[in-house]
């Protein structure tokens, strides 16, 4: 019974991170638009904030300690989809390491990306979500 209540929790925490995940970058596209110092930027700058610190990291922590469990007790460590899933979840907090610093620049005002750039790189977590559900679902190896 603990395992299903686990893979619960870490369905929840990956839809949780999934979201903060999608959801940042498109903030940050936003955020580009508004004039440095300007109220709207320093609200961009709060929500992007909050939004990496209350729900994207502890989400992440949570469905690293969860999966991990599930892995341990499911006895995938052996398999090779697992292999690439896990690639891909590290994929996933790399991706997440990468918006934390571009929080920071935008914190600082230092950000020179233009909108486009944030564009782009709101697919590159559908991608990796992607390939990692295949894994989950289809387990094709």
């Amino acid at each position: 019974m603990l395992y299903e209540w686990i893979k619960a929790l870490h369905v929840m925490a990956i839809i949780s991170w999934m979201a903060a995940l999608l959801y940042m970058p498109r903030l940050m596209v936003y955020h580009c638009d508004a004039p440095k110092g300007s109220a709207q930027s320093e609200t961009f700058k709060v929500m992007e904030r909050r939004l990496l610190k209350a729900i994207s990291r502890p989400a992440m922590a949570v469905s690293w300690l969860a999966g991990l469990y599930l892995a341990w007790e499911g006895g995938w460590f052996a398999s090779g989809w697992f292999h690439v899933k896990l690639a891909l979840v590290v994929g996933m907090t790399i991706a997440q390491e990468y918006q934390a610093r571009w929080v920071a620049d935008f914190a600082a005002d230092r950000n020179v990306r233009p909108a486009r750039f944030f564009r782009m790189m709101n697919e590159v977590p559908t991608l990796l979500m992607i390939g990692i559900v295949i894994m989950v679902i289809v387990k094709p190896f």
